[in-house]
Protein backbone atom coordinates (compact mmCIF):
# COMPACT_ATOMS: atom_id res chain seq x y z
CA UNK A 1 0.00 0.00 0.00
CA UNK A 2 2.89 2.52 0.95
CA UNK A 3 4.63 1.91 -2.15
CA UNK A 4 1.41 2.37 -4.09
CA UNK A 5 0.39 5.35 -3.02
CA UNK A 6 4.20 7.06 -2.99
CA UNK A 7 3.90 6.51 -6.63
CA UNK A 8 1.51 8.43 -6.73
CA UNK A 9 3.74 11.44 -6.50
CA UNK A 10 3.49 11.66 -10.18
CA UNK A 11 0.02 12.52 -12.01
CA UNK A 12 -0.38 11.06 -15.21
CA UNK A 13 -2.77 9.19 -17.45
CA UNK A 14 -6.19 9.79 -18.75
CA UNK A 15 -7.68 13.37 -18.87
CA UNK A 16 -11.00 12.32 -17.50
CA UNK A 17 -11.57 15.78 -15.56
CA UNK A 18 -12.31 18.63 -18.29
CA UNK A 19 -14.22 21.38 -16.82
CA UNK A 20 -15.41 22.21 -19.98
CA UNK A 21 -17.02 18.41 -20.17
CA UNK A 22 -21.00 18.65 -19.85
CA UNK A 23 -21.84 16.57 -17.03
CA UNK A 24 -23.16 12.75 -17.74
CA UNK A 25 -21.84 12.12 -20.87
CA UNK A 26 -20.31 9.60 -20.12
CA UNK A 27 -23.31 7.92 -18.31
CA UNK A 28 -25.29 8.13 -21.41
CA UNK A 29 -22.51 7.06 -24.07
CA UNK A 30 -22.00 3.36 -21.83
CA UNK A 31 -25.78 3.00 -21.84
CA UNK A 32 -26.28 3.57 -25.43
CA UNK A 33 -23.12 2.10 -27.20
CA UNK A 34 -23.71 -1.64 -28.35
CA UNK A 35 -21.68 -4.28 -26.84
CA UNK A 36 -18.35 -5.25 -28.51
CA UNK A 37 -17.13 -9.03 -29.06
CA UNK A 38 -13.81 -7.58 -26.61
CA UNK A 39 -15.79 -6.67 -24.02
CA UNK A 40 -15.77 -10.47 -22.18
CA UNK A 41 -11.94 -9.77 -22.60
CA UNK A 42 -11.93 -6.14 -20.71
CA UNK A 43 -10.96 -6.93 -16.92
CA UNK A 44 -7.76 -8.83 -18.65
CA UNK A 45 -6.94 -6.32 -20.89
CA UNK A 46 -6.80 -3.64 -17.80
CA UNK A 47 -4.75 -5.52 -15.81
CA UNK A 48 -2.51 -5.94 -18.17
CA UNK A 49 -2.07 -2.07 -19.66
CA UNK A 50 -4.16 0.09 -17.26
CA UNK A 51 -3.74 -1.29 -13.29
CA UNK A 52 0.28 -0.46 -12.61
CA UNK A 53 -1.23 3.02 -13.03
CA UNK A 54 -4.70 2.80 -11.96
CA UNK A 55 -4.60 -0.05 -9.55
CA UNK A 56 -5.90 -3.38 -9.83
CA UNK A 57 -8.88 -2.42 -8.27
CA UNK A 58 -9.54 1.13 -10.61
CA UNK A 59 -9.20 2.80 -7.49
CA UNK A 60 -5.96 5.03 -8.53
CA UNK A 61 -2.81 4.59 -8.16
CA UNK A 62 0.10 6.77 -10.52
CA UNK A 63 -3.31 8.13 -12.35
CA UNK A 64 -6.68 8.30 -11.58
CA UNK A 65 -9.23 6.07 -10.38
CA UNK A 66 -11.15 4.70 -13.22
CA UNK A 67 -14.46 4.44 -11.85
CA UNK A 68 -18.37 5.73 -13.03
CA UNK A 69 -18.94 8.49 -10.18
CA UNK A 70 -15.73 9.88 -11.23
CA UNK A 71 -15.67 9.98 -15.33
CA UNK A 72 -19.38 12.25 -15.22
CA UNK A 73 -17.25 15.08 -17.11
CA UNK A 74 -15.64 12.93 -19.98
CA UNK A 75 -16.50 12.90 -23.36
CA UNK A 76 -16.51 9.83 -25.61
CA UNK A 77 -14.38 11.18 -27.96
CA UNK A 78 -11.54 12.28 -26.22
CA UNK A 79 -11.52 8.79 -23.91
CA UNK A 80 -11.19 7.28 -26.96
CA UNK A 81 -8.34 9.82 -28.11
CA UNK A 82 -6.28 9.77 -24.52
CA UNK A 83 -6.21 5.74 -24.60
CA UNK A 84 -5.51 5.40 -28.83
CA UNK A 85 -2.87 8.27 -28.44
CA UNK A 86 -1.90 8.96 -24.86
CA UNK A 87 -1.84 11.82 -23.19
CA UNK A 88 1.13 14.76 -23.36
CA UNK A 89 3.18 15.64 -20.60
CA UNK A 90 2.40 12.57 -18.61
CA UNK A 91 2.51 8.75 -17.82
CA UNK A 92 -0.15 8.14 -20.15
CA UNK A 93 1.07 6.28 -23.29
CA UNK A 94 -0.24 5.57 -26.51
CA UNK A 95 -1.95 2.38 -27.22
CA UNK A 96 -3.09 2.66 -30.41
CA UNK A 97 -0.36 0.41 -32.21
CA UNK A 98 -1.27 -2.49 -29.29
CA UNK A 99 -5.12 -2.71 -29.09
CA UNK A 100 -7.38 -2.88 -31.45
CA UNK A 101 -10.17 0.01 -31.86
CA UNK A 102 -12.45 -2.42 -30.30
CA UNK A 103 -10.16 -3.44 -27.22
CA UNK A 104 -9.97 0.54 -26.68
CA UNK A 105 -13.81 0.76 -26.69
CA UNK A 106 -13.91 -2.09 -24.09
CA UNK A 107 -11.66 -0.36 -22.06
CA UNK A 108 -13.53 2.65 -22.25
CA UNK A 109 -16.33 1.12 -21.39
CA UNK A 110 -15.06 -0.73 -18.57
CA UNK A 111 -13.80 1.96 -16.92
CA UNK A 112 -17.46 3.02 -16.79
CA UNK A 113 -18.81 0.05 -15.22
CA UNK A 114 -20.10 0.18 -11.90
CA UNK A 115 -17.82 -1.36 -9.31
CA UNK A 116 -19.93 -3.85 -7.20
CA UNK A 117 -19.66 -4.25 -4.34
CA UNK A 118 -18.72 -0.21 -4.26
CA UNK A 119 -15.30 0.62 -3.42
CA UNK A 120 -14.62 1.80 -0.01
CA UNK A 121 -12.14 4.19 1.41
CA UNK A 122 -11.73 3.30 4.82
CA UNK A 123 -9.93 5.32 8.04
CA UNK A 124 -7.26 2.01 7.62
CA UNK A 125 -7.06 3.34 4.24
CA UNK A 126 -6.92 7.18 4.81
CA UNK A 127 -4.11 6.35 7.51
CA UNK A 128 -2.13 4.49 5.37
CA UNK A 129 -1.88 6.47 2.59
CA UNK A 130 -0.18 9.81 4.19
CA UNK A 131 2.92 10.75 3.08
CA UNK A 132 5.42 13.26 5.32
CA UNK A 133 7.45 14.87 2.84
CA UNK A 134 9.42 17.04 5.04
CA UNK A 135 9.40 17.78 8.99
CA UNK A 136 7.84 21.60 9.74
CA UNK A 137 10.43 21.63 12.33
CA UNK A 138 13.24 22.42 9.84
CA UNK A 139 11.60 24.78 7.99
CA UNK A 140 12.18 28.28 8.38
CA UNK A 141 9.78 30.69 10.33
CA UNK A 142 10.48 33.26 7.74
CA UNK A 143 9.74 33.54 4.01
CA UNK A 144 12.79 32.46 1.89
CA UNK A 145 11.85 34.94 -0.40
CA UNK A 146 12.08 39.11 -0.76
CA UNK A 147 7.99 39.19 -2.43
CA UNK A 148 5.44 40.10 0.28
CA UNK A 149 3.89 36.45 1.12
CA UNK A 150 0.72 38.62 1.62
CA UNK A 151 0.27 39.31 -2.22
CA UNK A 152 1.25 35.97 -3.43
CA UNK A 153 -1.19 34.27 -5.96
CA UNK A 154 -1.53 30.38 -6.25
CA UNK A 155 -2.17 29.58 -10.30
CA UNK A 156 -3.56 26.13 -10.70
CA UNK A 157 -1.95 24.97 -14.15
CA UNK A 158 -4.39 22.40 -15.19
CA UNK A 159 -2.73 21.53 -18.43
CA UNK A 160 0.59 19.25 -17.10
CA UNK A 161 -0.85 19.43 -13.30
CA UNK A 162 1.85 22.48 -11.95
CA UNK A 163 1.34 25.42 -9.47
CA UNK A 164 2.98 28.16 -10.25
CA UNK A 165 3.76 31.10 -6.90
CA UNK A 166 3.30 34.32 -8.42
CA UNK A 167 4.95 37.60 -6.65
CA UNK A 168 2.10 39.79 -7.28
CA UNK A 169 4.21 42.92 -6.75
CA UNK A 170 6.53 42.50 -9.96
CA UNK A 171 4.07 40.21 -11.24
CA UNK A 172 6.08 37.19 -12.26
CA UNK A 173 6.60 33.66 -10.93
CA UNK A 174 8.72 32.70 -8.16
CA UNK A 175 7.95 28.75 -7.58
CA UNK A 176 6.37 25.95 -10.17
CA UNK A 177 5.88 22.18 -8.82
CA UNK A 178 4.28 19.50 -9.94
CA UNK A 179 1.11 19.10 -8.35
CA UNK A 180 -1.41 16.00 -8.19
CA UNK A 181 -3.48 15.12 -10.93
CA UNK A 182 -6.70 17.25 -11.64
CA UNK A 183 -6.57 19.83 -8.63
CA UNK A 184 -9.84 21.49 -7.32
CA UNK A 185 -10.03 25.08 -8.67
CA UNK A 186 -9.89 26.31 -4.81
CA UNK A 187 -6.81 25.67 -2.61
CA UNK A 188 -7.57 26.82 0.41
CA UNK A 189 -5.09 28.77 3.01
CA UNK A 190 -4.46 28.92 7.07
CA UNK A 191 -5.22 32.29 8.92
CA UNK A 192 -1.63 33.45 8.52
CA UNK A 193 -1.21 32.93 4.57
CA UNK A 194 1.52 30.28 5.01
CA UNK A 195 0.09 27.06 4.13
CA UNK A 196 -1.98 26.25 0.71
CA UNK A 197 -4.08 23.15 0.88
CA UNK A 198 -5.27 21.62 -2.10
CA UNK A 199 -7.47 18.71 -2.76
CA UNK A 200 -7.26 16.52 -5.91
CA UNK A 201 -10.70 15.15 -7.59
CA UNK A 202 -9.02 11.77 -7.04
CA UNK A 203 -8.97 12.49 -3.09
CA UNK A 204 -5.46 13.70 -2.68
CA UNK A 205 -4.52 16.65 0.14
CA UNK A 206 -2.01 18.13 -0.11
CA UNK A 207 -0.74 20.70 2.45
CA UNK A 208 2.29 23.22 0.68
CA UNK A 209 4.44 25.98 2.90
CA UNK A 210 4.04 28.81 0.60
CA UNK A 211 7.10 30.40 2.67
CA UNK A 212 9.94 27.36 1.99
CA UNK A 213 8.16 26.56 -1.30
CA UNK A 214 7.73 22.90 -0.32
CA UNK A 215 5.33 20.29 -0.09
CA UNK A 216 4.80 19.56 3.96
CA UNK A 217 2.74 16.68 3.67
CA UNK A 218 -0.08 14.78 1.85
CA UNK A 219 -3.21 12.20 2.55
CA UNK A 220 -5.65 10.67 0.44
CA UNK A 221 -9.31 12.06 1.87
CA UNK A 222 -11.73 9.52 -0.51
CA UNK A 223 -11.72 8.33 -3.89
CA UNK A 224 -13.82 11.47 -5.50
CA UNK A 225 -13.31 14.78 -3.31
CA UNK A 226 -15.42 17.65 -4.28
CA UNK A 227 -13.58 20.76 -1.91
CA UNK A 228 -11.84 21.14 0.92
CA UNK A 229 -12.17 23.61 3.74
CA UNK A 230 -9.71 24.97 6.59
CA UNK A 231 -11.21 26.00 9.63
CA UNK A 232 -11.00 29.64 10.76
CA UNK A 233 -8.48 29.05 13.60
CA UNK A 234 -5.94 26.93 11.50
CA UNK A 235 -6.17 24.10 13.59
CA UNK A 236 -8.11 21.87 11.28
CA UNK A 237 -8.74 20.50 7.91
CA UNK A 238 -12.01 19.20 6.47
CA UNK A 239 -12.62 17.05 2.74
CA UNK A 240 -16.02 16.61 1.24
CA UNK A 241 -15.98 13.51 -0.81
CA UNK A 242 -18.60 11.93 -3.59
CA UNK A 243 -16.71 8.20 -3.10
CA UNK A 244 -17.26 7.66 0.11
CA UNK A 245 -19.95 9.70 0.71
CA UNK A 246 -18.66 11.07 3.49
CA UNK A 247 -17.04 14.18 5.24
CA UNK A 248 -13.40 13.64 6.88
CA UNK A 249 -11.71 15.54 9.12
CA UNK A 250 -8.18 16.23 9.46
CA UNK A 251 -6.24 18.27 11.65
CA UNK A 252 -3.41 21.03 10.49
CA UNK A 253 -0.77 18.23 9.80
CA UNK A 254 -3.76 16.10 7.62
CA UNK A 255 -3.88 13.33 10.45
CA UNK A 256 -6.81 12.00 10.20
CA UNK A 257 -9.32 12.93 13.27
CA UNK A 258 -12.56 10.96 12.53
CA UNK A 259 -15.06 10.68 9.01
CA UNK A 260 -18.46 11.13 9.23
CA UNK A 261 -20.82 9.17 6.82
CA UNK A 262 -23.33 11.41 5.43
CA UNK A 263 -26.40 9.79 6.34
CA UNK A 264 -29.55 10.93 7.67
CA UNK A 265 -30.27 10.61 11.46
CA UNK A 266 -32.11 7.56 11.20
CA UNK A 267 -29.88 5.96 8.63
CA UNK A 268 -32.35 5.23 5.63
CA UNK A 269 -30.60 8.04 3.28
CA UNK A 270 -27.46 8.26 1.73
CA UNK A 271 -25.56 11.41 -0.01
CA UNK A 272 -22.86 12.71 -1.73
CA UNK A 273 -21.22 16.08 -0.40
CA UNK A 274 -21.62 18.86 -2.51
CA UNK A 275 -19.22 20.99 -0.58
CA UNK A 276 -17.63 21.92 2.57
CA UNK A 277 -16.83 25.62 3.52
CA UNK A 278 -15.38 27.28 6.53
CA UNK A 279 -18.05 29.90 8.35
CA UNK A 280 -15.16 31.33 10.67
CA UNK A 281 -17.11 33.78 12.51
CA UNK A 282 -19.34 30.88 13.58
CA UNK A 283 -16.21 28.78 14.31
CA UNK A 284 -17.57 25.99 12.02
CA UNK A 285 -17.92 23.94 8.82
CA UNK A 286 -20.90 23.97 6.73
CA UNK A 287 -21.56 21.04 4.18
CA UNK A 288 -24.32 20.79 1.74
CA UNK A 289 -25.85 17.44 0.79
CA UNK A 290 -26.05 16.80 -2.84
CA UNK A 291 -28.81 13.64 -3.05
CA UNK A 292 -30.48 14.59 0.93
CA UNK A 293 -32.35 17.58 1.59
CA UNK A 294 -30.19 18.78 4.30
CA UNK A 295 -27.01 21.39 5.54
CA UNK A 296 -25.07 19.84 8.12
CA UNK A 297 -23.29 22.84 10.69
CA UNK A 298 -19.96 21.18 12.40
CA UNK A 299 -18.72 23.12 15.23
CA UNK A 300 -14.91 23.44 15.95
CA UNK A 301 -15.42 25.56 19.05
CA UNK A 302 -14.84 22.96 21.92
CA UNK A 303 -17.70 25.34 23.91
CA UNK A 304 -20.38 24.30 21.38
CA UNK A 305 -24.00 23.71 22.50
CA UNK A 306 -25.00 19.85 22.63
CA UNK A 307 -27.04 18.69 19.19
CA UNK A 308 -30.12 17.20 19.98
CA UNK A 309 -31.36 15.89 16.55
CA UNK A 310 -34.86 14.53 17.91
CA UNK A 311 -37.58 15.64 20.57
CA UNK A 312 -36.64 18.01 23.68
CA UNK A 313 -38.83 18.55 26.39
CA UNK A 314 -37.16 21.00 28.48
CA UNK A 315 -33.67 22.05 27.36
CA UNK A 316 -32.60 24.26 30.56
CA UNK A 317 -32.73 20.89 32.15
CA UNK A 318 -31.42 18.78 29.11
CA UNK A 319 -34.34 16.06 29.10
CA UNK A 320 -33.53 14.35 25.85
CA UNK A 321 -30.91 12.32 23.79
CA UNK A 322 -28.07 14.36 22.32
CA UNK A 323 -24.18 14.21 21.18
CA UNK A 324 -21.41 16.84 22.00
CA UNK A 325 -21.92 19.99 19.69
CA UNK A 326 -17.50 19.55 19.14
CA UNK A 327 -17.02 18.35 15.46
CA UNK A 328 -20.26 16.50 15.26
CA UNK A 329 -23.32 17.72 12.85
CA UNK A 330 -25.93 19.54 13.28
CA UNK A 331 -28.99 19.07 10.84
CA UNK A 332 -30.94 21.45 9.17
CA UNK A 333 -33.61 19.67 7.08
CA UNK A 334 -35.02 21.24 3.99
CA UNK A 335 -37.48 20.23 1.55
CA UNK A 336 -34.80 20.24 -1.50
CA UNK A 337 -31.16 19.66 -1.32
CA UNK A 338 -28.96 22.40 -1.83
CA UNK A 339 -25.84 21.45 -4.25
CA UNK A 340 -23.98 25.48 -4.30
CA UNK A 341 -24.28 28.35 -1.95
CA UNK A 342 -23.17 31.32 -0.85
CA UNK A 343 -23.13 33.27 2.78
CA UNK A 344 -24.11 35.97 3.81
CA UNK A 345 -21.77 39.06 5.79
CA UNK A 346 -22.70 37.17 8.87
CA UNK A 347 -22.25 33.56 8.40
CA UNK A 348 -25.64 33.27 9.37
CA UNK A 349 -27.45 32.38 6.72
CA UNK A 350 -26.52 30.40 3.67
CA UNK A 351 -27.93 31.52 0.05
CA UNK A 352 -28.38 27.75 -1.65
CA UNK A 353 -29.44 26.33 -4.94
CA UNK A 354 -29.74 22.91 -6.38
CA UNK A 355 -29.04 21.71 -9.60
CA UNK A 356 -32.49 22.06 -10.56
CA UNK A 357 -32.19 25.64 -9.77
CA UNK A 358 -34.41 25.67 -6.85
CA UNK A 359 -33.09 28.45 -4.86
CA UNK A 360 -33.35 29.27 -1.03
CA UNK A 361 -32.11 31.02 2.09
CA UNK A 362 -31.65 28.96 5.12
CA UNK A 363 -30.68 30.55 8.25
CA UNK A 364 -28.55 28.50 10.05
CA UNK A 365 -29.48 29.21 13.52
CA UNK A 366 -33.23 28.88 13.00
CA UNK A 367 -32.10 25.96 11.64
CA UNK A 368 -34.82 26.39 8.50
CA UNK A 369 -35.55 28.00 5.08
CA UNK A 370 -36.42 31.46 5.77
CA UNK A 371 -37.10 32.59 2.25
CA UNK A 372 -36.73 31.37 -1.35
CA UNK A 373 -35.18 33.09 -4.06
CA UNK A 374 -36.64 33.58 -7.45
CA UNK A 375 -33.90 33.01 -9.44
CA UNK A 376 -34.40 31.16 -12.95
CA UNK A 377 -31.83 29.39 -15.16
CA UNK A 378 -28.84 27.42 -12.89
CA UNK A 379 -27.17 29.85 -10.99
CA UNK A 380 -23.50 29.60 -9.91
CA UNK A 381 -23.89 31.12 -6.45
CA UNK A 382 -20.42 29.52 -5.32
CA UNK A 383 -19.08 32.25 -7.64
CA UNK A 384 -20.88 34.69 -6.23
CA UNK A 385 -19.56 38.44 -4.81
CA UNK A 386 -21.36 41.37 -2.96
CA UNK A 387 -20.71 45.13 -2.86
CA UNK A 388 -22.47 48.03 -1.59
CA UNK A 389 -25.05 49.36 -4.16
CA UNK A 390 -27.07 53.00 -3.41
CA UNK A 391 -26.72 52.06 0.73
CA UNK A 392 -27.43 48.28 0.33
CA UNK A 393 -25.66 45.21 0.30
CA UNK A 394 -26.01 42.94 -3.05
CA UNK A 395 -24.79 39.86 -3.97
CA UNK A 396 -24.17 38.89 -7.75
CA UNK A 397 -24.28 35.83 -9.07
CA UNK A 398 -23.29 33.99 -12.65
CA UNK A 399 -25.54 31.24 -14.60
CA UNK A 400 -24.10 28.82 -15.91
CA UNK A 401 -27.47 28.20 -18.66
CA UNK A 402 -28.08 31.98 -18.95
CA UNK A 403 -26.50 34.53 -20.44
CA UNK A 404 -26.32 36.81 -17.78
CA UNK A 405 -25.63 38.22 -14.04
CA UNK A 406 -28.35 38.44 -11.75
CA UNK A 407 -27.92 41.12 -8.53
CA UNK A 408 -29.99 40.51 -5.49
CA UNK A 409 -30.55 42.45 -2.33
CA UNK A 410 -29.55 40.76 1.07
CA UNK A 411 -31.94 42.07 2.91
CA UNK A 412 -35.29 41.38 1.11
CA UNK A 413 -33.61 38.49 -1.37
CA UNK A 414 -35.17 40.17 -4.43
CA UNK A 415 -33.26 40.23 -7.60
CA UNK A 416 -32.28 43.70 -8.06
CA UNK A 417 -31.59 43.40 -11.83
CA UNK A 418 -30.57 40.84 -14.20
CA UNK A 419 -27.62 41.97 -16.66
CA UNK A 420 -27.57 40.59 -19.94
CA UNK A 421 -24.04 39.10 -20.68
CA UNK A 422 -22.63 37.42 -24.12
CA UNK A 423 -23.34 33.78 -22.73
CA UNK A 424 -23.55 31.68 -20.31
CA UNK A 425 -20.65 32.43 -17.66
CA UNK A 426 -18.89 30.61 -14.73
CA UNK A 427 -16.95 33.20 -12.58
CA UNK A 428 -17.48 36.39 -11.08
CA UNK A 429 -14.98 38.53 -9.76
CA UNK A 430 -14.02 42.21 -8.31
CA UNK A 431 -12.26 44.17 -5.25
CA UNK A 432 -13.25 46.56 -2.91
CA UNK A 433 -10.76 49.17 -4.46
CA UNK A 434 -12.26 48.68 -7.90
CA UNK A 435 -15.55 50.20 -9.42
CA UNK A 436 -15.48 47.38 -12.18
CA UNK A 437 -16.65 43.66 -11.84
CA UNK A 438 -15.55 41.33 -14.29
CA UNK A 439 -17.33 38.26 -15.73
CA UNK A 440 -16.88 35.75 -18.47
CA UNK A 441 -19.15 33.50 -20.60
CA UNK A 442 -16.51 30.49 -21.16
CA UNK A 443 -20.08 28.51 -20.95
CA UNK A 444 -21.18 29.96 -24.24
CA UNK A 445 -19.77 30.55 -27.77
CA UNK A 446 -18.61 33.92 -26.45
CA UNK A 447 -16.09 32.05 -24.43
CA UNK A 448 -13.57 34.27 -25.61
CA UNK A 449 -15.20 37.36 -23.59
CA UNK A 450 -14.71 38.81 -21.09
CA UNK A 451 -17.12 41.49 -19.59
CA UNK A 452 -16.77 44.64 -17.47
CA UNK A 453 -19.37 45.39 -15.08
CA UNK A 454 -19.71 49.29 -13.56
CA UNK A 455 -20.95 48.26 -10.35
CA UNK A 456 -22.41 51.41 -9.68
CA UNK A 457 -24.65 51.76 -12.79
CA UNK A 458 -25.06 47.71 -12.51
CA UNK A 459 -24.16 47.65 -16.79
CA UNK A 460 -21.37 46.33 -18.76
CA UNK A 461 -19.40 49.01 -19.47
CA UNK A 462 -16.61 47.03 -22.09
CA UNK A 463 -15.62 43.88 -23.68
CA UNK A 464 -11.94 42.54 -23.25
CA UNK A 465 -11.23 40.03 -26.03
CA UNK A 466 -7.80 39.66 -26.32
CA UNK A 467 -7.33 36.18 -28.32
CA UNK A 468 -10.65 35.70 -30.22
CA UNK A 469 -11.61 31.80 -30.37
CA UNK A 470 -9.50 31.04 -26.99
CA UNK A 471 -11.31 30.55 -23.68
CA UNK A 472 -11.10 33.58 -21.34
CA UNK A 473 -12.09 33.16 -17.46
CA UNK A 474 -11.20 33.44 -13.99
CA UNK A 475 -10.29 37.23 -12.80
CA UNK A 476 -8.15 37.45 -9.47
CA UNK A 477 -7.12 40.88 -8.33
CA UNK A 478 -3.82 42.02 -6.60
CA UNK A 479 -4.17 42.47 -2.95
CA UNK A 480 -4.59 46.59 -3.43
CA UNK A 481 -6.90 45.77 -6.34
CA UNK A 482 -4.57 47.66 -8.86
CA UNK A 483 -4.52 45.57 -11.38
CA UNK A 484 -6.93 42.10 -12.55
CA UNK A 485 -5.34 38.76 -13.78
CA UNK A 486 -7.23 37.07 -16.20
CA UNK A 487 -6.96 33.07 -17.33
CA UNK A 488 -6.02 32.51 -20.82
CA UNK A 489 -7.90 29.09 -20.06
CA UNK A 490 -5.58 27.06 -22.83
CA UNK A 491 -2.45 24.45 -23.12
CA UNK A 492 -0.30 27.08 -24.37
CA UNK A 493 -2.42 29.74 -22.44
CA UNK A 494 -1.32 32.71 -19.78
CA UNK A 495 -2.11 35.19 -17.89
CA UNK A 496 -3.16 38.22 -18.97
CA UNK A 497 -3.21 41.18 -16.73
CA UNK A 498 -4.96 44.27 -16.65
CA UNK A 499 -4.96 47.46 -15.46
CA UNK A 500 -7.93 47.55 -13.03
CA UNK A 501 -8.40 51.29 -14.00
CA UNK A 502 -8.12 51.99 -17.33
CA UNK A 503 -8.65 48.50 -18.23
CA UNK A 504 -5.99 47.90 -20.73
CA UNK A 505 -3.70 44.97 -20.75
CA UNK A 506 -0.35 45.07 -19.22
CA UNK A 507 1.69 42.05 -19.76
CA UNK A 508 1.36 38.55 -20.70
CA UNK A 509 2.70 35.51 -18.28
CA UNK A 510 2.50 32.05 -20.49
CA UNK A 511 1.26 29.60 -18.48
CA UNK A 512 -0.12 25.54 -19.29
CA UNK A 513 -4.24 26.16 -18.71
CA UNK A 514 -4.41 28.07 -15.94
CA UNK A 515 -7.54 26.88 -14.45
CA UNK A 516 -7.52 29.13 -11.19
CA UNK A 517 -5.83 31.88 -9.47
CA UNK A 518 -5.83 32.81 -5.90
CA UNK A 519 -4.51 35.73 -3.64
CA UNK A 520 -3.83 34.88 -0.45
CA UNK A 521 -4.90 38.71 0.83
CA UNK A 522 -7.85 38.41 -0.76
CA UNK A 523 -8.82 34.86 0.45
CA UNK A 524 -7.71 35.26 4.27
CA UNK A 525 -9.32 38.48 5.04
CA UNK A 526 -12.74 37.04 2.78
CA UNK A 527 -12.80 39.65 0.82
CA UNK A 528 -16.05 40.62 -0.81
CA UNK A 529 -14.86 40.44 -4.54
CA UNK A 530 -14.44 36.85 -4.41
CA UNK A 531 -15.50 33.45 -3.56
CA UNK A 532 -14.44 32.44 -0.59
Amino acid sequence: MKTRVQAARRPSSLAFWLLSVPLGLGALWLASRPAHAADANAPALFQQHCAACHGADRLGGMGPALLPENLERLRKAEALKTIREGRAATQMPAFKDQLSEADIAALADYAYAPVNPKPTWTEKDIRASRIQHVDEKTLSPKPVFKADPMNLFVVVEGGDHHVSILDGDKLEPIHRFQSRYALHGGPKFSPDGRFVYFASRDGWLTKFDLWNLKVVAEVRAGINTRNAAVSGDGKYVMAANYLPQDLVLFDADLNLIKVMEAKSADGKESSRVSAVYDAAPRKSFVAAMKDMPEVWEISYDPEAHPIYDGLVHDYQYKEGVSVPGFLNPRRTRLTDPLDDFFFDQSYSEVMGTSREGKGQVVNLDARRKVSELQLSGMPHLGSGITWNWQGRTVMASTNLKEGKVTVIDMKDWKPVKDIVTRGAGFFLRSHENSRYAFVDSMMSPAKDTLQVIDKDKLEIVKELKPVPGKTLAHIEFTKDGRYALASLWEMDGALIIYDARTLEEVKRLPMKKPVGKYNVWNKITRSEGTSH
